[in-house]
């Protein structure tokens, strides 16, 4: 009998051959320290270099890590792909550059965090520290968080943080309504999580800068302010009650 793991980590890797190594390693070293089952879910999202490559290199040496491929752009699709692909009773989506370190994650789990089902981090919340960023990102993030509260969610500081916890029911039942694929399918998604009724909470963490960003500021930070528009249609129009 296949046991359930307790634990999903996702990994969405778009071009990240400079980046996954690392990240693999330190995943391993957090996992090895502890007792619980678990499984790392790697998706390949429309990589033109070695991405691909070295994840089921991984995964050859690492039983418990599932390599897919995931052709189509957009962060919203590799991470959709990955959670609705994972079995954990947590599923964690993990930015690959771990400018969140993977010790934090136990704060995302019970016993920490008891009674949520989405666990998202934050860098806005009390006690969260941001290193390094330049100002001129933070305060782009800011006004798109502003928008964000204005048009969508006015109860979360911080949607756009990569590192979320989803219970499985809260996964499963949320992921096949999604309907964008690109920056602001967080929102999307805890927009209807909230609409449904499910229980967020915003985790405060110790997040640090590295560039190699995927964003490009202007361009994305445009797309995303429309997608916030096309996610407040369509709570108002009750999309997401029809979508089965």
């Amino acid at each position: 009998m296949t046991l359930t793991p307790y634990l999903s980590i996702v990994l969405p890797a778009h071009n990240e051959e400079s980046r996954l190594p690392a990240a693999i390693q330190q995943i391993e070293k957090y996992l090895a320290n502890h007792t619980f089952d678990s499984e790392v879910v790697i998706v390949e999202n429309a990589s033109n270099d070695r991405t691909l490559e070295l994840a089921e290199e991984f995964a050859r040496r690492n039983s418990n890590c599932h390599v897919l491929r995931e052709s189509r752009p957009g962060k919203g699709n590799a991470v959709r792909t990955g959670i609705l692909a994972a079995s954990g009773r947590y599923r964690f989506v993990c930015d690959v550059d771990l400018s969140m370190s993977v010790d934090q994650i136990d704060s995302f789990l019970p016993p920490r965090r008891e009674g949520y089902d989405i666990a998202i981090g934050s860098r806005e919340a009390p006690g969260a520290e941001r290193l390094g960023e330049p100002i001129s990102r933070h305060l782009v993030g800011r006004v798109f968080n502003t928008m964000v509260r204005w048009l969508t969610l006015p109860q979360l500081q911080d949607t756009q943080c990569g590192f979320k916890c989803f219970t499985a029911e809260a996964a499963e039942a949320l992921f096949p309504l999604q309907t964008l694929n690109g920056w602001a399918f967080d929102v999307e998604i805890l927009a209807v999580a909230l609409r449904k009724g499910y229980k967020v909470i915003e985790v405060p963490i110790r997040w640090q800068y590295f560039t190699g960003s995927k964003i490009h500021m202007l361009r994305d930070s445009l797309h995303m302010a429309l997608d916030l528009l096309t996610i407040r249609r369509q709570l108002r129009r009750g999309v997401y009650d029809q979508k089965a």
